[in-house]
């Protein structure tokens, strides 16, 4: 029997900013109007959580 398909994974994936993938990288620099590379030190310095990357590029 199969195991019942869930969205718990997808929604942790969608928590976090992978620095490594360029897709991940230049989606949250177009969302949050900031180069390439201020994502990359965000990431860098506040983790992979999309919130604190996200709170680490409001501060700059």
């Amino acid at each position: 029997m199969a195991k019942t398909q869930t969205s718990r994974g997808r929604a942790q994936d969608r928590a976090r900013v992978a620095g490594g993938q360029d897709h991940e990288v230049k989606y949250e620099a177009s969302k949050k109007g900031v180069s390439k590379d201020t994502v990359k030190k965000a990431v860098k310095s506040a983790g992979n959580s999309r919130k604190k990357v996200e709170a680490e590029i409001g501060r700059h």
